[in-house]
């Protein structure tokens, strides 16, 4: 058991929507990513996706309900199936808690997708 800098994580890494594993829970993995513009339109078929907003807005479009603004400090549960897009308008630094087989692009594979985080 060791306490994560989340500060010294964070400063390992400069990608945008790239996650980066710092720790496990329960079969779960907690990474941290940084975002910024716009990400792709998917969903997640089998899991839930918890975002923590560390610092900026997170901004999360749905297809068929309004635009969810997570602010620093605040978290945001996107159910399984539910199809979404995040985007920010400035650099956004999330926290995400989710299934170890969970791709961050979900039901879609993209340029942008990450197959296999790294740890940091």
């Amino acid at each position: 058991m060791k306490t994560i800098n989340l500060r010294e994580k964070y400063a390992k890494f400069s990608e945008h929507w790239h996650p980066y594993i710092v720790a496990e829970l329960n079969n779960n993995f907690v990474k941290l990513a940084k975002l910024q513009g716009e990400f792709v339109w998917h969903k997640h078929d089998e899991e839930d996706e918890l975002f923590i907003v560390v610092d900026g807005t997170l901004m999360m479009d749905f297809r068929d309900k309004p635009t969810a603004q997570v602010k620093a400090g605040e978290i945001l549960v996107v159910p399984k199936g539910v199809e979404h897009r995040p985007w920010t308008k400035g650099e956004v630094k999330v926290m995400l808690v989710e299934p170890k087989s969970t791709l961050h692009t979900g039901n879609i594979v993209v340029e942008q997708t990450v197959k296999n985080p790294e740890w940091i």
